[in-house]
């Protein structure tokens, strides 16, 4: 008997996996023609070609299926010269990757069909019905420095997080390798970078190596038991806008925590934990009204679950996928083994509490 959602798991890491070789080609050609959104934040070559190539692939196999994507064409439509690198960054991951294309090529013909590829993921989300959650370059700017980032895909059924995928290209193969500081900072995608974390619910995660055409093999991964937390490593996001660097070191110290946080951009941080190469993630929020987009946590929230952790915002719910594009009513993230979790959220209620 077939596992749940099997097509779907294999739809998402053969699409996310041509989409992070896309985001790869398009940092080593240095062509990241930036243009800038609402909120200020880069945008790149490489956000747009991985949302057009995804959201096709989803939308061959799963057509009736939603998307939250976090792009939108409007941009290219009014710039000539970033839409046509995008349009050739597109049409040459497809021919590089026969084997993807095979499976998940479809209705990318023309220009048109990119951009309106890129528009389909305009989905308001919500608690019903199947919606995948798509970023297509989370750590945008860790892109653009050579840092870390990821290609993220998650699919919700009625706001239940059910298979989550995450393309990292810049993290090593290697599930043994431990984080240090410096792996957060400038990186290369050398021989031995590049995973692929996946999970579906309820059947456990697992790692591969990052690879072009067919899938590698995987493995399960879990994280590594913590029986000293002082000697834990603990992640938490690079730029200070992002998360209370303050109260986390606050909250790493009542914890007796000593070594310096791995400052990661993007979801690399949850597979870092979920493989054991990490123990604890803590995002709180510097703005008391700000609410997490839905696509920045979807699916690392299932891989660090699967592979035997808990995550819970500041306050120990659920994080809650149900509402819309954003998480509106959780407030910071607490990701941590099971075993521990509770006294690491003590810890952060105390931080909270005493402000």
């Amino acid at each position: 008997m077939a596992s749940p959602y099997a097509k779907e798991l294999h739809v998402a890491q053969l699409a996310v996996q041509r989409a992070t070789l896309l985001t790869k080609k398009v940092f080593h050609d240095k062509a990241k023609g930036t243009a800038s959104k609402d909120d200020k934040s880069p945008v790149t070559i490489g956000d747009f070609g991985a949302q057009a190539l995804i959201v096709q692939a989803i939308k061959k196999n799963f057509p009736d299926d939603e998307v939250v994507g976090e792009e939108e064409a409007a941009t290219l439509r009014e710039n000539d010269d970033l839409r046509s690198q995008i349009w050739d960054q597109v049409k040459v991951a497809r021919l590089e990757d026969d084997a993807a294309e095979k499976e998940l090529g479809g209705p990318i013909q023309t220009v048109e069909d990119m951009l309106s590829a890129i528009d389909a993921g305009n989905s308001a989300g919500g608690a019903k019905g199947r919606i995948w959650a798509l970023d297509p370059i989370d750590g945008t700017k860790g892109f653009l420095r050579g840092g870390q980032y990821a290609v993220c895909l998650a699919l919700m059924v009625d706001g239940e997080v059910k298979v989550g995928v995450l393309g990292c290209p810049n993290l090593p193969v290697d599930d043994s390798l431990s984080l240090s500081a410096e792996d957060g900072k400038d990186q290369t995608d050398d021989a031995g970078k590049g995973v692929i974390f996946s999970a579906v619910a309820g059947k456990g995660a697992t790692g591969r190596p990052l690879s072009r055409g067919a899938l590698q093999p995987g493995h399960p991964i879990s994280m590594k038991p913590v029986t000293d937390i002082t000697q834990a490593t603990f992640c938490e996001s690079v730029e200070a806008g992002h998360s209370s660097h303050d109260e986390q070191s606050q909250i790493a110290q009542r914890l007796g925590i000593t070594k310096p946080s791995v400052r990661m951009d993007s979801q690399a941080k949850y597979g870092s934990i979920a493989r054991g190469a990490g123990d604890l993630y803590l995002r709180l929020p510097v703005k008391k009204d700000y609410q997490e987009k839905i696509w920045d946590h979807a699916a690392g929230d299932l891989v660090v679950r699967e592979a035997g952790g808990q995550v819970t915002d500041a306050n120990g719910l659920r994080l809650d996928f149900s509402k819309g594009r954003t998480l509106r009513d959780n407030k910071g993230v607490v990701a941590a083994p099971k075993a521990i979790h509770g006294q690491v959220l003590d810890a952060v209620m105390a931080v909270l509490g005493a402000k």
